[in-house]
């Protein structure tokens, strides 16, 4: 080609123009971690205004743990077959229930009727021995002053609400439990299909953990609520309380939230006994006193030590920031829910993080066919 000849001009770009705006590779992975912690942050806060859902599914959950055990006390005792077996154990937790609804409805009426009748003269006697130091005088103004005119009424409507609310979350929880314990393989499944596959070996393996730990930790607060409510109720029928029966019952019941049941549980046992005079009311404190003393020095410390040790301090606290998030309902399950998350911590992050030797409990595989079982889960400490 000569120097003459035109010279083809270079074919024009067809690629587009980079947008000036457009963020860069570490601007575009900044922007969706970001938007990863919004929605987390989304999810957190719904869960969160759902707490009393979350925490009634979880009772849901629990008392269909409790129905197994009971099918399988049917079925190991007594050869019941498998189906019928938890046929009974479902009937048998509607007995259970009907009959605290009868016990404290019917039994306990009349007992409780007397109490908010007596109730305005003792307080009026404890103020008046209360006001016999300056100290004493200044507390009783100050209850007075807080507690007067229309906000006792208001107190007293709160109370019939909540009431009228906890009958009908545990009518939805004895439900709820039902249909758990129906087929709980079912829901297992559909957790487990929500987990990543490489994720859901360690999933499973810390989900069989959760309910190897509640049944024992099931047991252990039968044995637990049992000695209670048998002591409580011999000490009161011993120093004339009226109603000792269902009072032991009450105390036993209370010890499914550790410290601060027993000691909700004592205040009416202690107003009753109040109503019968003095020898009574001595009695009742001396009861509770030397229960107390019998059954952490020496029962508690016996059943845990083969179930699960949780230190005191983490319980007491735990026990308050449960019942701050989710209520005076969730304070029903909040020993249970502290032992899922312990558990979780031992088995998510102390063995599949930290790879602590830390054993399995035994179980065969949900998603898989003809699984070998793992290993035994032993004592946890």
């Amino acid at each position: 080609m000569s120097d003459d000849e035109p010279r083809p001009s270079a074919p024009p770009d067809t690629a587009p123009p980079r947008g000036r705006l457009a963020p860069d590779a570490d601007d575009a992975r900044f922007i969706r971690r970001l938007l990863y912690i919004l929605l987390i942050g989304g999810v957190a806060a719904a869960l969160y205004r759902a707490g009393n859902l979350l925490i009634l599914v979880f009772g849901s959950m629990l008392g269909a743990i409790a129905i197994h055990s009971v099918a399988a006390l049917y079925r190991d005792k007594l050869g019941v077959p498998k189906k019928p077996a938890l046929g009974l154990g479902m009937a048998t937790a509607i007995g259970f229930v009907a009959f605290l609804f009868w016990l404290f409805g019917v039994q306990f009426r009349e007992q409780l009727n007397v109490l908010v009748e007596r109730l305005p003269s003792l307080l009026d006697q404890l103020a008046a021995y209360l006001s016999q130091s300056p100290v004493g005088a200044k507390f009783v103004d100050a209850v007075r002053q807080a507690y007067a005119g229309s906000r006792v009424a208001q107190d007293v409507g709160g109370l019939v609400q909540g009431a009228g609310e906890l009958l009908l979350n545990f009518i939805l929880l004895l439900v709820g439990a039902l249909f758990f314990a129906g087929d709980p393989k079912l829901y297992e499944r559909g957790f487990l299909y929500l987990i990543p596959p490489s994720k859901r070996q360690a999933a499973e393996d810390a989900l069989f953990d959760v309910g190897s730990v509640l049944r024992l930790w099931l047991r252990s607060s039968l044995i637990l609520m049992t000695s209670m409510g048998v002591l409580i109720g011999l000490g009161l029928w011993f120093s004339g309380v009226p109603s000792a029966a269902a009072l032991g019952l009450l105390a036993g019941l209370s010890e499914f939230i550790p410290y601060v049941g027993p000691t909700a549980a004592m205040l009416p046992a202690l107003g009753l006994a109040a109503t019968k005079g003095t020898g009574p009311l001595i009695g009742a404190l001396a009861t509770y006193a030397i229960v107390r003393l019998i059954q952490t020095n020496f029962i508690t410390p016996y059943v845990q030590k083969r179930v699960i040790a949780i230190p005191p301090a983490i319980t007491v606290f735990a026990i308050i920031g449960i019942g701050v998030i989710f209520g005076i309902f969730g304070l029903f399950f909040s020993a249970a829910l502290l032992v899922v998350i312990y558990t979780l911590v031992r088995s998510l992050y102390l063995r599949e993080v930290l790879g602590e030797d830390i054993p399995r409990a035994r179980h065969r595989t949900l998603l898989g066919v003809d699984s070998p079982e793992r290993d035994s889960a032993g004592k946890l400490d």
